[in-house]
């Protein structure tokens, strides 16, 4: 049955006043309506068309719900089929009494743009989406939106646009604005051709002939994921050090390149089944109330009847304050938080869940995500794996079978393990958490019983997720994903003496890590002082140093890093949002990660981004920024760090005290006033290296990292405070 919008009440009403919307959008509304039904064929369901320039005009006139489908660009993946999926919803909002229109936005693909200038544009998309769909809003002044959910920076891009929008209607005194995503299904994992996995097999056997075991064990490491496009960054790096080697010719490299990269996406798009940026924000998104359960978790577009019920749901929200964006994301921000902790989510969403509340015009910084995230502890229940089957098209297949519901059944057995979760919080589906979960058919995670990747609340993976935020002595904050480092490789990393190596940008970073005698060349040119190695042998292993501590320095080096004792902390800085936009250390990582020796020594420390599919210790962030006058950016090689990821902290070590066998934490003012002159330096360097990146893009007026790096205005408006300008259940309750 067709359920019937309301009108919007709302004392503004410029298609009323002004004649001009009236005569110009019309005919765009039935040209979206006409192209619809073609596109739907023989699939549309509904009457003979009645979609008259009149009866839109009439529409209109008596302020009947203009609602936006909000579509991406078809040059990103998970855009390609967004046609279908607006026809759709065109046709079930014009059904439902509404006046529906069409826009998109850019939506920049970051697989695509990695390691080239694209990244250093990336963050700031998501700010510039913000604006443009701001824009777009107001200026034709929709009261509501269907958005079609892609992936990257794009979903925050216009969460962060609607919890705007919606602020500034309100503070006008309009109604409120009202809105819900459908995200784009999830891209099938590619498969490696059977041919190619015997011509890679065969490559492998000939680097062990050749004594380059260390590439042929990373090249079957990486054979064992699916294909993606971050899978394919780790061969291309297993493929550069083969060739350095003489193992391959360039000709063969660019053939696996070639056979593997035709290999990775299907052709219907989606967003890919990794654990990334995109699938976080698929989960962080319905976890602050804003998807339907309809459309959460897909394998494929949504059908028709998917589509309808998420739309159906507008008649009981709209007009309904309770309802609006704002309201909405602000209301759920716990549950928000700590279903990103407990799925492994993105680094990159610590600062777009900051951003997302700021835009809303809601006080909330790293701090207050940190502290809801430590609240209580955020058991790990996401068993995701790329090479066991346990990627998210597997769990969307679960929850198209009927045997999982996606975040509703990661939000229930957060409860089952005593997690508080704001229950009676408004989403989309025009109803409470509560209420959805009133329904437990294929609620339990125990419903899945082939390799399920939501684990049920007695059999976490362990007792902590998420992403955490350190201190230190030499910064403010920096956040690290406890999440992507698995137990045996926390325990490697933690409460460890770690020697600087320190780059002033990622490509010097890259060429570095790519170049297979790095190590080599650190031991040849002594860059590590011989008695701190010592010492931090010592701390690190006092047994081995027991051992080790009377062999010469060349003997020492090998011996503390084939065994994993040495650790080395890969300083990038200068990736800041105002030195360089802020572009992702995936590619550095995923080096250190493709080179078995190197990923048990090497965390890297960046004022860079890290992704969700970062795996390992990456360490990101960092706010000041090298370029603002951080502490990172007075770092160098030979300097000592102390890794405590468990305490949260990462700190400068005194130098001095340590030759004397003590392990002081010390960054003196003194120590940056002898090493101002290379900062400035390095500064200068930086202020060069921006005009890399175009000025009209460049991330001046924002506010830094630990404060989701927002235009200055946006974070001076956020004054409401989350926990109590916050409307629950009943329309006027504000919650206490």
């Amino acid at each position: 049955m067709t359920h019937l919008y309301p009108l919007i009440d709302n004392p503004v009403n410029p298609y009323r006043d002004n004649v001009q919307g009236k005569a110009n959008e019309p005919i765009t509304v039935a040209g979206l309506l006409d192209r619809a039904k073609q596109t739907l064929g023989s699939s549309y369901e509904g009457g003979k068309p009645d979609w008259t320039l009149e009866e839109i005009y009439n529409r209109l006139e008596v302020n009947a719900p203009r609602i936006a489908i909000i579509g991406g660009s078809s040059d990103h993946p998970a855009h390609i089929m967004d046609y279908q999926t607006s026809a759709r919803a065109a046709i079930r909002i014009w059904q439902n009494g509404g006046v529906p229109f069409y826009f998109s936005t850019p939506v920049m693909c970051d697989g695509t743009a990695q390691s080239n200038q694209g990244m250093s544009y990336s963050l700031q998309s998501r700010n510039a989406v913000a604006q443009m769909v701001v824009n777009q809003l107001e200026a034709h002044s929709y009261h509501g939106a269907f958005v079609i959910q892609g992936c990257d920076k794009q979903p925050l891009g216009v969460v962060s646009a609607l919890a705007h929008v919606d602020r500034v209607r309100r503070i006008r005194g309009e109604a409120s604005f009202f809105a819900t995503f459908a995200p784009a299904h999830v891209l099938e994992g590619g498969s490696i051709p059977d041919d190619v996995i015997a011509e890679l097999e065969e490559l492998a056997k000939k680097a062990e002939a050749d004594g380059a075991a260390d590439v042929a064990a990373d090249l079957r490491d990486t054979m064992a994921y699916i294909l993606q496009c971050s899978s394919n960054t780790a061969f291309q790096g297993v493929f550069e050090r083969a060739y350095e080697r003489g193992i391959l010719t360039k000709e063969q490299h660019k053939y696996f390149e070639m056979r593997l990269a035709v290999a990775t996406c299907d052709g219907q798009g989606g967003v890919c089944a990794f654990n990334g940026t995109g699938n976080s924000s698929r989960h962080l998104v319905a976890g602050l109330g804003l998807v339907h359960p309809a459309v959460e978790l897909l394998t494929d577009p949504p059908a028709q009847r998917q589509i309808n019920s998420v739309l159906d749901s507008f008649a009981t929200m709209i007009n309904e304050e309770k309802y609006g964006v704002s309201n909405i994301v602000a209301a759920n921000i716990r549950n928000a938080v700590r279903i990103h902790s407990a799925s492994g989510g993105s680094t990159n969403l610590m600062m777009h869940i900051v951003a997302g509340m700021l835009y809303g015009g809601y006080k909330f910084s790293l701090w207050d995500l940190d502290r809801i995230h430590h609240e209580h502890s955020i058991p790990d229940l996401f068993d995701y794996s790329l090479t066991e089957g346990r990627d998210i098209y597997s769990l969307a297949m679960q929850c198209c079978s009927g045997t999982s519901r996606g975040m509703e059944t990661l939000f229930y057995e957060l409860l089952e393990h005593g997690v508080p979760m704001d229950q009676d919080a408004p989403t989309v589906a025009a109803r409470t958490w509560r209420e959805r979960l009133a329904i437990t058919r294929s609620l339990q995670a125990l419903n899945v019983k082939e390799n399920p990747v939501i684990l049920p609340a007695e059999a976490p993976r362990r007792a902590f997720s998420g992403v955490d935020v350190l201190q230190g002595n030499f910064f403010e904050s920096a956040v690290v994903k406890i999440s992507g480092m698995p137990t045996p490789q926390l325990d490697q990393f933690d409460d460890k003496l770690a020697f600087v190596l320190y780059f002033e940008n990622e490509d010097d970073a890259n060429r570095s890590l790519l170049d297979s005698n790095l190590l080599n060349d650190i031991k040849k040119d002594k860059l590590f002082d011989h008695n701190l190695l010592l010492e931090t042998l010592k701390y690190n292993n006092r047994a081995e140093w027991e051992l080790l501590k009377e062999e010469k320095y060349e003997k020492l080096f090998d011996e503390m890093a084939e065994k994993g004792i040495l650790k080395i902390s890969v300083v990038i800085a200068g990736q800041g949002p105002v030195a360089f936009g802020m572009p992702e250390m995936f590619t550095p990582m995923q080096h250190i990660n493709a080179n078995r020796v190197m990923k048990k020594l090497a965390t890297i420390i960046s004022d860079g981004r890290y992704s969700g599919v970062t795996y390992g210790a990456a360490i990101g962030h960092m706010t000041p920024e090298g370029y603002e006058g951080g502490g990172i950016g007075f770092l160098q090689t030979g300097d000592v760090v102390h890794l405590q990821l468990r305490g949260r902290r990462i700190d400068f070590v005194d130098k001095s005290r340590l030759f004397a066998g003590e392990v002081v934490h010390s960054f003196t003012d003194s120590l940056r006033a002898d090493r101002q002159s290379l900062a400035e330096e390095r500064k200068q360097r930086m202020k060069a290296r921006q005009k890399l990146v175009a000025a009209s893009n460049r991330m001046y007026g924002h506010t830094d990292a630990a404060n989701g790096v927002v235009p200055l205005a946006v974070a001076e408006d956020a004054v409401l405070d989350y926990e109590t300008d916050v409307l629950l259940q009943e329309a006027g309750t504000i919650a206490n």
